[in-house]
């Protein structure tokens, strides 16, 4: 049968310790003489600023008012500082949340139309004025979201509490420094939720049910080097080596999951959303359950993986590894770990549905199957659904 399909692929990235000394080059070079730094508030006052603040030869204002399941008025203030400051471009810096809002409030600043209005639904984005969105560089000092690749940033809604994912091609950074010195001083927990999210990524592209073979050959290289890596950072987090190989595996998770997603983020945006909690180790709570779950439909994805990823045992040795992996980086065996209420299995299941992760999985995403896959979670009961 013929194959149709559009793919896209990412903008220059500069990866390797001491690069973040290139970033007013970098801005230079993109016409941006009066950037914004946007960046989480916590971060605002480590080390890092001082390293980004370091290459330029005056201060650079920031903008730090991010939570971190970020909402809309984090951007609206964000625009109103681009704006009152007559900035010309952004410089992201951060984690997922301070990377999305990076991305929006240089797309917004310019924009007439209410936030709302580019949800990623159709052709919604070419309601921008693609002429009116500021550049963005992106530095990320987190190794999982790859958002520094991404042309898309996820932004809950105060009125209807959804995380709703705001698109534009140009939204896409113009320039990446992965410089994996700014990720040293992160601590434990992170390196490991964001590193899981960058695994969740790149599995759950193998899985999703459309046609890309190039993402997917980049999919199986991020999980390994995720397999390979992210229990050394998490042993040692001096290791420079396995920091720029995580800081690879992000980016390629970004790139893989054009491919599509599937439950594990269709679960974890509701949730995350609901209870506030991190994004990426509610990934790694929920990755056994969902990948159990759709085991029908992915076993012979899975045991190729395996065999590519140095694991024996078919999806049952490759599930073994998951959960084995999980318990010694510390990440919680059920969603109450992450701050979970059990009782709320038809809200989450209703919202997951809905969200557009759930197209990819490669078995129909009922409320039902949702539910089941909640419920499984919470329980810590590693099963298919009933």
């Amino acid at each position: 049968m013929a194959v149709s399909a559009s793919w896209s692929y990412p903008t220059a990235i500069r990866i390797g310790p001491g690069c973040i000394t290139e970033l007013a080059s970098r801005c230079a070079g993109h016409g941006i003489s009066r950037p914004l730094i946007v960046t989480d508030p916590d971060l605002a006052q480590l080390p890092v600023m001082d390293a980004v603040q370091a290459s330029f030869n005056a201060p650079v204002a920031v903008y730090s008012g991010i939570q971190p399941n970020p909402v809309g008025a984090n951007i609206e203030a964000g625009v109103e500082a681009f704006l009152s400051g007559g900035h010309d471009g952004v410089i992201a810096v951060g984690g997922g949340s301070a990377l999305d809002c990076g991305k929006v409030i240089a797309f917004h600043a310019g924009q007439t139309r209410p936030l709302w209005d580019f949800e990623d639904v159709g052709d919604n984005w070419t309601r921008a004025d693609a002429k009116a969105i500021a550049p963005v560089v992106a530095v990320p000092t987190t190794a999982g979201t790859g958002s520094e690749v991404g042309r898309a940033g996820l932004i809950i809604q105060e009125s209807s509490q959804r995380k709703v994912i705001v698109f534009h091609p140009k939204m896409m950074p113009v320039a990446v420094l992965c410089d994996p010195e700014l990720t040293v001083g992160l601590p434990r927990v992170v390196t490991v939720g964001t590193g899981m999210d960058a695994l969740s990524h790149s599995l759950e592209a193998l899985c999703a049910n459309s046609y890309h073979p190039m993402s997917h050959g980049v999919g199986l290289e991020g999980v390994r080097l995720v397999f390979e890596h992210l229990p050394r950072v998490a042993a040692d987090p001096g290791d420079l080596e396995s920091r720029t190989h995580m800081m690879t595996a992000a980016a390629m998770g970004a790139v893989a999951f054009q491919k599509g997603l599937g439950g594990m983020h269709a679960l974890s945006h509701p949730i995350g959303a609901r209870f506030n909690s991190p994004h990426g180790m509610t990934n790694a709570v929920l990755m056994p359950y969902v990948l159990l779950a759709n085991r029908s439909a992915i076993e012979a994805v899975i045991d190729r993986l395996a065999e590519y990823a140095g694991i024996g045992g078919g999806f049952d040795g490759f599930l073994e590894h998951i959960v084995s992996m999980r318990a010694a980086l510390d990440v919680p065996d059920n969603l109450a770990g992450v701050g979970v209420d059990p009782a709320e299995a038809a809200t989450i299941a209703g919202a997951a549905v809905l969200d557009p992760s759930a197209a990819g999985n490669p078995v129909k995403f009922t409320e039902e199957f949702a539910a089941g896959i909640f419920s499984n979670a919470c329980e810590g009961r590693l099963e298919a659904p009933s």
